[in-house]
């Protein structure tokens, strides 16, 4: 394990999916101020899976969705690839997340009123493009629901509902990935079913995915771990397993 601070310097051979620079959060004013990140530099390689980790209120849900563009931060910068957010309109911010940016929710936001299928290619729809047929099928086999295409979520069990909401971040070829604690309303089997087609989509298409948890078993699925602590990165694990995830926490 690395005892090192984790920097934003990066090989020019590393494909960067998106990076913080400098970047700062903080809520409310004056006295009431909490400062939720605290100049954070840090860098995710394309087609890697990494998970972010950290005590409750260490920042790490409010540094992905800043770098989702889902939450404007206080100071600094966020990447996607080469595109810098700062000082894009909200509509070119709508436009980078429905274009770009994948996001998997902890409880699923699928709509109940369609089935799998429709719910996959939501995103597709909205944008008024038509689905890569050859790309849906490929997305449909590595997440195992061929044959549930055309159930309802009130019809499928949690596991395979996390598995639609992870197929339809992907659908759209986005960039980049990020899920919030996907796992974090699902026993462990049906856990285990949504993190290994999450590694697969990485192994096997070129995905980058980065992964909010507190879950040891979680992130040892992942490439990498970047450790917060009070706003700031603290540490960062490469080939990570839950035992040596669980020693890095309690020290944190």
């Amino acid at each position: 394990m690395s005892s090192s601070t984790p920097s934003s310097a990066t090989t020019t051979a590393t494909r960067l999916a998106a990076r913080a620079v400098g970047l700062e959060k903080v809520y409310g004013r004056g006295d009431t101020a909490v400062r939720a990140l605290d100049g954070v530099s840090v860098d995710f390689a394309a087609a890697e899976f990494t998970a972010v980790m950290g005590p409750s209120g260490s920042g790490k849900s409010t540094l992905m969705h800043c770098l989702a563009a889902l939450d404007q931060p206080t100071a600094g910068q966020v990447f996607v690839g080469d595109t810098d957010l700062t000082g894009l309109s909200d509509r070119q911010l709508t436009v980078l997340r429905r274009e770009r940016i994948g996001f998997v929710f902890q409880a699923f936001n699928l709509l109940p009123q369609l089935d799998a299928r429709e719910n996959m290619l939501l995103p597709l729809r909205l944008a008024g493009a038509k689905p890569d047929d050859a790309w849906f099928d490929t997305v449909v086999t590595t997440v195992g629901l061929g044959d549930r295409l055309d159930h309802r979520p009130g019809e499928l069990s949690g596991g395979q509902q996390q598995r639609v909401a992870v197929a339809r971040a992907l659908i759209s070829r986005p960039d980049i990935v990020f899920a919030d604690e996907p796992t974090g309303n699902l026993d462990s089997t049906s856990g285990a079913e949504v993190l290994g087609f999450m590694r697969r989509s990485v192994d096997e298409h070129g995905q980058s995915i980065v992964m909010v948890t507190h879950d040891p078993m979680a992130a040892g699925y992942a490439d990498r771990i970047v450790f917060l602590a009070d706003g700031h990165v603290v540490d960062e694990m490469r080939e990570p397993t839950a035992e040596r995830v669980l020693d890095r926490m309690k020290g944190l």
